[in-house]
């Protein structure tokens, strides 16, 4: 039964892709990226025999929890070529210029076929898939090539089809696996119920990622002058549903600074923004003559890439996602500043935002009100908000270190060779 579904869904989802391709740029740009996809790739390969290491992330996300990983081993592994391949067009169409990786390509969509053509051309030393990608005849062409195979910064829950009733083709796909670096107990005690127990609790990855952005903490020109020493709220990877709840508390006060950055930055996405945000101007003019206008109490960013950065600038931080169906974005960017964090409701899929909660460091709200309330809570007391502050950046810190156990790992078991 869960051989039938998985191959129902490679059928429809390509179909649907191309259906929505004319009328949403995501979808078009999925289709576009694998338009002679596999020739791009041989045409780039002929003449490298480098061995290679494979890492592959569903979205930009997922790179940023493995790029701790890829940068350790382009400084240690250099006579290894890094192939660095993406599921969505947001994590490519950001990261294909990164200089990190030797080869960066749109994953094939999962086949028989496309699986074994793509490991005839990469030839894989070692695979690398981050936290929750699964694909059956990838992770089976693995296996039948003998290729070490890890799952990076793992976490499982009780409603996967792994642990269903017709979860055996599921399962079977979590044995290709030669080791699972799990980042809970609660992920371990799942998939040993389900006789899997090539795994090792480490954490998350992204812990150590977070830590590198504010070591490496880059300055944006003009952000101060608009701060000016007033209170400020950096609203990261906002949603319709957070603006829409956050618009009543930023339009009635104008002595704040509010810098909002939408997940999505496409035209008409913007363009809600602006109609929302009354006092609003846009980034992309400001950073032309870092001219503030008379009356303008928030900034809207336009552009993908200096998020991480702003939240240094942060009094409050608040994080989007949590008031739709897919849940809060990464909290942990704004945490390692020692910055409150704010969220919706709707987190309980992310360990990290549950973990930031039980340590002091985060709020969840359901309104505007609820928002109000905190904010008074932190601003009116300052004891109460350095304790918060301190709480946020202790979490992160103390949950670092799954990068180092996972190359221990590697070292250990001579899986690459310097």
């Amino acid at each position: 039964m869960g051989k039938i579904f998985y191959l129902l869904f490679l059928q429809l989802y390509p179909l649907v892709a191309r259906l929505l391709a004319p009328f949403n740029p995501k979808a078009k740009k999925w289709v576009q990226g694998r338009n002679d996809l596999l020739t791009h790739i041989a045409a780039s390969l002929q003449h490298d025999t480098s061995p290679k290491i494979w890492m592959h992330c569903s979205s930009l996300g997922e790179f940023e929890q493995g790029r701790p990983l890829l940068e350790d081993f382009r400084k240690n592994y250099a006579h290894y070529k890094i192939v660095l391949s993406f599921f969505s067009p947001s994590g490519y169409e950001v990261r294909k210029d990164y200089e990190g990786a030797d080869y960066i390509f749109y994953l094939p969509f999962d086949s028989k076929k496309n699986a074994a053509t793509w490991f005839d051309l990469i030839r894989p030393a070692c695979i690398f898939f981050i936290k929750y990608e699964f694909w059956h005849f990838y992770l089976q062409e693995a296996k039948n090539r003998q290729v070490p195979l890890f799952l990076v910064s793992g976490i499982f829950r009780k409603s996967q089809p792994f642990f269903s009733w017709y979860g055996k083709f599921y399962r079977n796909m979590l044995s290709c696996f030669s080791h699972l670096f799990l980042q809970d107990a609660a992920s371990a005690k799942l998939l040993e119920s389900i006789g899997i127990r090539q795994f090792s609790i480490c954490g998350d990855t992204r812990f150590d990622r977070v830590i590198q952005l504010f070591e490496n903490h880059r300055t944006i020109t003009g952000i101060n002058s608009f701060c000016a020493d007033k209170t400020t709220v950096v609203c990261g990877s906002t949603w319709l549903e957070d603006d829409e709840m956050l618009n009543h508390f930023v339009n009635k006060n104008p002595e704040m600074r509010f810098i909002i950055a939408p997940h999505d930055v496409g035209n008409e996405r913007i363009k809600t923004c602006m109609t929302l945000y009354k006092n609003a101007f846009l980034y992309s003019e400001f950073s032309t003559n870092y001219f503030i206008p008379d009356g303008m109490n928030a900034l809207i960013i336009d552009n993908i890439g200096i998020l991480k950065n702003l939240y240094a600038y942060a009094t409050i931080s608040f994080v989007g996602g949590g008031f739709g169906g897919d849940g809060v974005h990464n909290v942990l960017e704004p945490a390692v500043y020692g910055k409150p964090v704010i969220f919706g409701p709707v987190y309980e899929k992310f360990m990290e935002a549950k973990g930031l909660l039980e340590a002091g460091g985060a709020f969840s709200i359901t309104d505007t009100v609820e928002l109000e309330d905190v904010f008074r809570e932190l601003l009116e007391n300052k004891e109460i908000y350095d304790d918060v502050c301190q709480k946020a950046a202790n979490y992160v810190r103390s949950n670092a270190g799954a990068t180092q156990q996972i190359l221990h790992y590697i070292r250990e078991n001579r899986l690459l060779t310097n």
